[in-house]
């Protein structure tokens, strides 16, 4: 069984509540009694272990110190020259203040006086600073929290947006750093065994390992540790531990392919986690697929030439040199995991792993004047490209070619966004293993990222039909499917048999009560949102389901309640205090509205219903000039909403603006032909421009709504209407 794990580029990517909001210092613990704290390596290997601390693996997160930044890190950060973003009109401020760094964001109003100004310090530096280093926030909850601004070395190094906030509607400090994605930058936390499964919120002990360290290919170390220090016989002691060279060639590449190896980090799925397996539970030596299964689009759609971030073996693993060497060649074969050459060295280094196959070739081509005297092999070979999936990042291509490919590989390219028509739609095929792939991941593989839905439910219909697995989970996901297909009818009957399998199956409980609740059946989807919240009280999802459920059963102090504590949970969570000013606005609690819809704008910017519930706030106390600027945001971000609309129409009726109002509500009635109160607003608004033919037309649309005060005020209209 397997739990889908997400594309885990470099970047795309957190435990105990603390009150401390700065990590403290230490490698922290490992994860479970058979690890060993890493610094004790070193005693026994110390030469090894001081050119290891060099290789990008052991920087690849690190605490945000001042020691930590480079100097073109650090001039930046000196600098504290605002970054903007020209798409999201944001602006972010690095900072540094007393040792400490910070991110600072703002816009600028029309009068250029600064808005929406919030501040969030780096705790952590994700990244070896090769190509590139992304900043992390640890929040109140202990998320790790992604930074929109990072650094890349292109250029002498230079601040831009991280991979996937080139937008418009971006992250801002909203996104959390998932465990697949801390698994390839990182030791062994301090975390369940289990951590990593489907749904987990990835939350992260106080206590961090900084960087890989030995025991990802080596593993688990303790015994072999412990050993040492009671002066075990070698042979002895070499059985303790797992050394990858000693490893057959396929179980050797496996050590590096559990990070390098990533077919896309768009949604595909690139790989799934097999279910059962936590996420730090892969072990040097066993097969890759015992641990995750890895997929790819389909040959034929024009993805075959992908060169993305963390697709290393990917590409190596499709040259001809990789494929007719039967093994022989593997990443190692070039690369010293120990020791990262660079400069001359690492040319030297490389061309002579390619003599090792090619000279006697070479030689001929070179006496007969069709190749240059051998120097730099990878230059021509193995060319540098910018990445697809990280744009501001150029790296090396590790498919080996016969010649480099054409045009400028080194060319500035734009953030592609999936959106519906540009996002993959296709197969998803097996890649690792290539075959006796079981059925029913691979038909699960179809559905989860939604990029084969079509054939892809049918296809995990019918394997469920013939294995009937045990276990929840593929029928959660079929159940998942059948939502994101609009069929919520067959989705509650999967949720139901997931349930059947696992009655304490949190995520399918979250499911089906969620929805039950789509379909305004409360009686059964709030008890099932009460059961999901108590079988995982941290899912902030099940919270937000919870709460709305209460709201529509009048139940406001449970769901103001349940929101505050969503909020400790997830303190940036916009949509929570969005979801909590209408709680507050329906309570009549109207200081505690405004409050919390100002929240939500200054942790998302972007929110068009924040914007609408704040400036019917505003509105609703008289301030009419300060409702209007956020009205007017509102239906600029979300033009599709009707009710923004009606209300714009509203305050430039108000201010007598009629010529900008009517567009308005022509426009939400537009969207929604049934809208009683654009309706009314429109015949308002024309009969103050003497338009008496409209205002009768309009009126009487009113009169046909549903909403008896709306119908009411319209017929009394149209009673006073001069003929």
């Amino acid at each position: 069984m397997y739990a889908p794990k997400t594309a885990a580029a470099i970047f795309l990517c957190v435990a105990l509540a603390s009150s401390c909001s700065r990590p403290k210092s230490g490698t922290g613990p490992v994860a479970q009694a058979a690890y060993a704290d890493p610094r004790s390596c070193a005693a026994c290997h110390p030469a090894q272990a001081r050119t290891y601390r060099a290789t990008g693996m052991a920087r690849a997160f690190t605490r945000a110190t001042p020691a930590a930044f480079n100097p073109s890190e650090a001039a930046l950060f000196a600098r504290a020259t605002p970054f903007f973003h020209k798409a999201s009109n944001r602006f972010y401020q690095p900072l540094l203040r007393e040792g400490r760094a910070f991110l600072r964001r703002f816009e600028r109003d029309s009068g250029g006086a600064e808005t929406n100004a919030i501040e969030y310090e780096i705790h952590y530096i994700l990244g070896s600073g090769n190509h590139s280093r992304t900043y992390l926030h640890r929040d109140p909850a202990n998320h790790l929290v992604e930074m929109p601004l990072s650094w890349y070395s292109e250029a002498g190094g230079s601040f831009a947006m991280s991979p996937g906030f080139d937008n418009p509607a971006h992250y801002d400090f909203r996104r959390k750093v998932n465990y697949d994605c801390f698994f390839c930058h990182n030791g062994y936390p301090d975390l369940p065994s289990t951590a990593g499964r489907a749904g987990d919120e990835p939350v992260y002990p106080v206590m961090l390992p900084e960087g890989i360290d030995c025991q990802r290919c080596h593993g688990p170390g303790a015994a072999h540790v412990e050993a040492a220090g009671k002066k075990t016989a070698p042979e002895a002691l070499r059985k303790l531990i797992t050394n990858p060279a000693r490893l057959n060639a396929a179980r050797q590449m496996e050590v590096c392919m559990q990070c390098h190896l990533e077919t896309t980090s768009f949604p595909l799925p690139n790989s799934i986690q097999r279910y059962g397996r936590g996420i730090f539970s892969y072990r040097p030596g066993e097969p890759l697929g015992d641990y995750i299964l890895h997929f790819d689009h389909a040959p034929g759609t024009g993805r075959e030439e992908k060169f993305e971030i963390a697709g290393h073996a990917y590409r190596l693993r499709q040259s001809q040199c990789f494929l007719k060497s039967v093994g022989r060649l593997r990443c190692t074969t070039c690369h010293n995991p120990h020791e990262a050459r660079r400069g001359e060295a690492a040319v030297e280094q490389y061309a002579a792993a390619c003599a090792t196959c090619h000279e006697a070739a070479l030689a001929k081509l070179t006496a007969s004047g069709r190749h240059a005297k051998r120097t730099d092999c990878a230059t021509c070979h193995m060319p540098r490209r910018r990445t697809e999936d990280v744009v501001h990042v150029v790296m090396t291509d590790h498919k080996i070619v016969r010649r480099p490919p054409p045009g400028n590989l080194l060319a500035p390219r734009a953030e592609r966004l999936e959106t519906a028509g540009v996002s993959y739609r296709g197969p998803v095929v097996p890649y690792y293993p290539a075959t006796g792939m079981d059925e029913l991941p691979l038909a699960s593989a179809q559905v989860l990222q939604k990029s084969n839905l079509a054939a892809g439910i049918p296809q995990l219909e019918a394997a469920l039909r013939k294995q009937q697995p045990k276990g929840p989970e593929y029928y959660f996901d079929l159940a998942e499917a059948q939502l994101a297909a609009g069929h919520r009818g067959a989705a509650i009957e999967q949720y139901e048999a997931a349930l059947r399998h696992d009655p304490g199956f949190a995520p399918a409980v979250r499911g089906l009560g969620g929805a039950l609740l789509a379909q305004n059946e409360l009686a059964r989807a709030v008890p099932l949102l009460e059961q999901a919240r108590s079988l995982d009280p941290r899912d902030t999802p099940t919270l937000l389901a919870l709460a709305r459920a209460y709201q529509q059963q009048g139940r406001l102090t449970d769901s103001i309640a349940t929101l505050r504590a969503a909020a400790v949970i997830e303190p940036t969570g916009a949509s929570i205090q969005e979801l909590l000013g209408n709680a507050f606005m329906a309570s009549g609690e109207a200081a505690q509205a405004e409050a919390a819809f100002r929240t939500a704008i200054l942790h998302q910017p972007d929110l068009a219903t924040a914007h609408y519930g704040y400036s019917a706030t505003l509105a609703a106390r008289g301030d009419f000039d300060a409702a209007l600027p956020h009205m007017e945001r509102a239906v600029a971000l979300a033009p599709q909403l009707p009710q923004p609309r009606e209300m714009l129409g509203n305050l430039y009726a108000r201010r007598k603006q009629f010529a900008l109002a009517i567009p308005q509500y022509r426009e939400a009635i537009r969207l929604d032909p049934q809208f009683g109160r654009a309706h009314l607003g429109l015949a308002i608004a024309a009969a103050s421009t003497g338009d008496l033919r409209t205002a009768r037309a309009e009126l009487q649309q009113a009169a046909a709504s549903p909403d008896p005060a709306i119908s009411q005020d319209a017929r009394e209209l149209l009673g006073q209407l001069p003929q």
